[in-house]
């Protein structure tokens, strides 16, 4: 008698991974920007504009700072990143960036250096980030976290917060500060795809115990 076969993880490199749903898309194999890094099956669904996710979604991109979003993020259309390149001077009467306009103006672009920088923008693992919420410059976003709709996050979001509102505030976490350390520890978006795949209904369903005893060289 044959033994059924093994369970086979999910594709991180396909582009499109729902048949018959070109809404969706798994980012990693879509970027192409040295400034933007995305972990494995972490997505994006838009019914219009899924392939445009780094001109639509990410701008004023012009680096140095990155954008990094972990592993197995969910995110809804119309999701936005504001990056630093967003930055206006602030110090004097007028914030309007003159120089960028051309002409004579552009003797003086040395005004728009060393504007002010918050560093890159990190989306942990696991973070589900709802729809046309707006993610400003140097934001942290942590493991498990939560972002409402519409939501504008100025500020970090700790791990499992859920945050909503303009600007985003938090509204709760989703476990205690004992469970939430357990989590972290347990780290299952760092399993191995083919372990995850046997267990995706204690990480789907689970309790904190059962995902422990379910990890690699768990109880």
């Amino acid at each position: 008698m044959s033994s059924a076969p093994a369970p086979v993880p999910a594709d991180p490199t396909v582009l499109h991974p729902m048949p018959g749903q070109p809404r969706v898309v798994q980012l990693k194999p879509l970027v192409t920007s040295e400034l933007i890094e995305v972990g494995d099956y972490s997505y994006y669904d838009d019914p219009e504009h899924a392939t445009e996710f780094e001109t639509r979604n990410v701008l004023y991109h012009y680096g140095p700072e990155r954008l990094v979003i972990g592993k197995f993020c969910a995110l809804a259309t119309g999701v936005r990143f504001i990056m630093n390149g967003s930055n206006h001077r602030m110090d004097g009467p007028s914030t309007f960036p003159f120089p960028t306009l051309g002409g004579s103006w552009t003797d003086h672009f040395d005004l728009l250096t060393n504007l002010p920088n918050r560093g890159d923008t990190v989306i942990g693992n696991d973070v589900w980030i709802g729809y046309e919420a707006v993610i400003m410059p140097g934001v942290r976003i942590g493991h498990g976290a939560i972002i409402s709709a519409r939501s504008v996050v100025v500020s970090d979001v700790p791990d499992y917060g859920i945050v909503g509102g303009n600007p985003a505030r938090l509204i709760r976490t989703r476990y205690e500060e004992e469970d939430i350390a357990r989590l972290l520890a347990a780290a299952w978006w760092d399993w191995p795809a083919e372990h995850l795949t046997h267990h995706i209904r204690t990480v789907m369903s689970g309790t904190v115990a059962e995902l422990e005893a379910a990890a690699p060289g768990g109880a």
